[in-house]
């Protein structure tokens, strides 16, 4: 694979199945080709715990497409052109599963995606753990922590790291199971 859509979400919410934030790097051949984040309008609720943690308040995200719309303007084609890629990924693709339901957009039933948290753990096994913050540290990344557009291109950049290494990222995909919300296991 060369061509991986690196995404973060940000969530209004503990439900987390909507988004109030998006940021996608892409990444073709070991370099960053593109970058794209946005707010999103989640249509419900924002609990203060989401607020205080990335700085997303409803007023701005209500200045945000909605999902439905940003998905149709071009979010789904960017999202369906390379292996999707995030850190943690399972909690990222279940809230794009969600949100595809949310708004009866039928897209696939099955996706394969690339965690970035699992990469990490094989090729820097000498951390004490592996969150986003604690490989951005180690790495020398620049992290705005919670803001989905900076996640997004740390993982990029963690992803790049692990590649430049010798790992084998093919080793590490798996599946998502967008109708039932769950990882399928093993591609």
């Amino acid at each position: 694979m060369s061509r991986y859509i690196v995404f973060d979400v940000e969530t209004p919410n503990a439900a987390n199945n909507r988004m109030s934030a998006i940021g996608l790097t892409v990444v073709e051949n070991g370099l960053i080709v593109e970058e794209y984040s946005t707010l999103v309008n989640p249509e419900t609720y924002f609990n203060a715990f989401n607020i205080r943690l990335t700085g997303i308040t409803p007023e701005m995200a209500a200045q945000g497409p909605d999902f439905g719309t940003l998905w149709t303007s071009g979010l789904g084609e960017l999202m369906g052109s390379g292996l999707l890629v995030a850190h943690n990924a399972p909690f990222d693709m279940s809230v794009l599963a969600k949100c595809l339901r949310a708004y009866c957009i039928d897209w696939r039933d099955r996706v394969p995606y690339l965690c970035t948290v699992r990469l990490g753990r094989r090729c820097y096994p000498q951390l004490p753990n592996h969150r986003l913050n604690t490989l951005c540290a180690y790495l020398d990344i620049s992290l705005d922590h919670h803001q989905a557009g900076s996640d997004s291109r740390a993982c990029a950049e963690i992803l790049i790291d692990c590649l430049d290494r010798g790992m084998d990222a093919g080793r590490f995909v798996r599946e998502f199971d967008m109708v039932h919300m769950r990882s399928g296991g093993v591609v």
